[in-house]
């Protein structure tokens, strides 16, 4: 194998970056602050836009699954769907949950904080895994401002996982040494290996066991479902061994009086079809065109502080408090 210099001097960069500052990857989170808190002071944050952009249409609420910390949203710069999300000029929120049993009472008041906050536009969920299974039950809620919802590998039924390698991590080890020279591919590694620390350093219920309890007769999720009466888009990954096609694909019948119901397979497995590298032209691209439509639906309504900010930086700089 012939190495150009090039590769030489990228690895010799990333290696020294590692040294130095212990990784690769820029793990910051995309900034955002708190807008409102649930029942159970589980907070919901909105994030902050750009300069100079007026964030228009729905807001759009990421909802994680309680079994997995919400960075899973937010992964690393450069390959964050919340990131992505805020420089599209999308108005965006993130409940974070911290608990795993809220869907009965903190999603359906983040919901209403999100709406109120957006000067009552209705919400566009997006949820990924178990996250998605609770965007839908509130959506069954006629109650709540839910204008659509959007799934990533949510499974209408219990997967059980296959076997972990236990080679894994030195197969891990193996491929970063042998893609020293591949800096995208470096981030990455260091942003799941950050997340799954993150994962196991929490105390959430297993996905399976909350399936479990939802589960119907026939096998298949099947509580409320046919009281959703709006848009829904499921995901699935082809990679994915918790959430495989076969069990993403029956959503289609599951929701027989939902307005519209579109299914799309992508690349990568249960969180890589979230926010693997593949997801920015794949999922993420799906995903704008879902929002875009829900804009056309709900029509182009701007944050009113921040069209208020941009009438007075018309008129001169404001005056400090």
């Amino acid at each position: 194998m012939i190495v150009s210099p090039g590769s030489l001097r990228t690895a010799a960069s990333n290696l020294a970056r590692k040294l130095v500052y212990g990784h690769v990857a820029d793990l910051r989170p995309t900034p955002a602050r708190t807008v409102g808190a649930g029942p159970r002071t589980t907070p919901v944050y909105r994030y902050r836009g750009l300069e100079g952009v007026v964030a228009a249409g729905p807001p759009v609420l990421l909802v994680p699954s309680p079994a997995a910390p919400a960075r899973c949203f937010d992964l690393r710069r450069g390959c964050s769907l919340a990131e992505h999300a805020v420089n599209a000029g999308r108005l965006c929120y993130l409940l974070d949950h911290g608990a795993a049993e809220w869907a009965g009472e903190v999603l359906p008041e983040a919901i209403r904080t999100v709406s109120r906050d957006a000067s009552g536009q209705p919400v566009q969920l997006v949820g990924w895994c178990l996250g998605g299974l609770f965007s839908l039950l509130a959506a069954a809620d006629p109650d709540l401002p839910v204008a659509s919802v959007a799934m990533i590998a949510t499974p209408s039924r219990v997967v059980e996982p296959g076997p972990v390698r236990a080679a894994r991590r030195v197969k891990r080890d193996y491929r970063t040494l042998a893609n020293l020279d591949k800096t995208e591919y470096l981030a990455q590694a260091e942003a799941l290996d950050h997340f799954h620390a993150l994962a196991e350093a929490g105390s959430g219920r297993p996905a399976q066991e909350v399936y479990s309890a939802l589960l119907g007769d026939d096998g298949e999720i099947g509580i409320a479902l046919d009281a959703v009466r709006v848009p829904v888009l499921a995901v699935a990954g082809r990679a994915d061994a918790l959430a495989p096609v076969t069990a993403v694909r029956p959503f289609a019948r599951l929701l027989p009086n939902a307005p519209e119901v579109r299914f799309a397979a992508v690349p990568g497995g249960h969180l890589g079809a979230l926010t693997g590298l593949a997801a920015r032209t794949t999922t993420w691209a799906r995903l704008d065109r879902w929002l875009d439509e829900g804009i056309v639906r709900h029509g182009i309504r701007p944050h009113p502080r921040r069209a208020h900010a941009r009438r007075a930086s018309r008129r001169g700089p404001a005056t400090a408090l």
